[in-house]
């Protein structure tokens, strides 16, 4: 199995720990945040992974290969500029086709993506099955939780739109009588066939094409993380909560 993981970010929430490292490589008990990502995907299964790169990118490819991959195949993609996470994952595409040289994306097996700056024990197993039983173009971690910007899905999970606070106005891409306001967790798995779908250019946001394509009927699901431990990596207090929940044993 496939996956990507999106460290390409400056990381300036997280100044002073990302003033002489990229936010890839701060620790939480002594490890980094990408060791963590990585070593959780590679004991789900996951063996192939690409890492986009920009703030630092040089000490990424010195660590990665130090930790040989941890013991996975892992290939780079350097961003200039940083091209936010659809234009990540565009650049990045290449990486998810199809090996045998057919290009039949729609063959492949689901792939995840994962924010390098999120910590959580989500069970991917579950989240796999849930993405193949319902048939989903692509499934998004959410929960109900505070955030500054909502994704909304109706009864059946759908997405339909997006809004920014609680106070916000809905922006809907498709009607639902009812919408659920979810909070997104920055871990995904994907449909190789979203790769062909995505018509932005230069830097966007995932979610922008999301919500293109819900709009014209692809299903975009949410899957219910409540239950999981999740954290918001991008401040340094969020870091140093984190690193006491290990401590007290509350994340393993």
């Amino acid at each position: 199995m496939k996956a990507m993981v999106l460290a390409a970010g400056l990381g300036t929430r997280l100044r002073p720990l990302t003033n002489d490292r990229p936010k890839a490589l701060v620790e939480i008990g002594g490890r980094t945040l990408l060791e963590i990502t990585l070593t959780r995907l590679r004991d789900f299964g996951v063996r192939e992974v690409i890492i986009n790169v920009h703030h630092f990118g040089d000490m990424i490819e010195t660590y990665l290969k130090a930790k040989n991959n941890f013991g996975m195949r892992v290939e780079i993609s350097r961003e200039d500029g940083l091209l936010d996470s659809g234009g990540g994952l565009k650049k990045a595409g290449h990486f998810f086709c199809d090996n045998s040289g057919m290009g039949d994306l729609g063959r492949e097996e689901p792939f995840i993506l994962h924010n390098v700056d999120v910590i959580s024990n989500l069970d991917f197993k579950q989240m796999l099955k849930f993405h193949a039983e319902k048939d989903a173009l692509a499934t998004l971690a959410v929960q109900d939780r505070p955030t500054s910007r909502y994704l909304l899905f109706d009864d059946s999970l759908q997405l339909c739109g997006r809004q920014a606070g609680r106070d916000g106005k809905p922006e809907l891409v498709r009607p639902a009588q009812t919408q659920q306001l979810l909070a997104f967790s920055g871990i995904h798995v994907i449909s190789p066939r979203f790769l062909t779908m995505m018509t932005e250019r230069g830097a966007f946001s995932i979610i922008d094409s999301y919500l293109r394509v819900a709009s014209q009927g692809e299903k975009i699901l949410a899957f219910r993380a409540d239950k999981y431990y999740w954290r918001d990596l991008g401040r340094p207090e969020q870091v140093a909560q984190a690193a006491e929940d290990v401590a007290r044993g509350i994340l393993h």
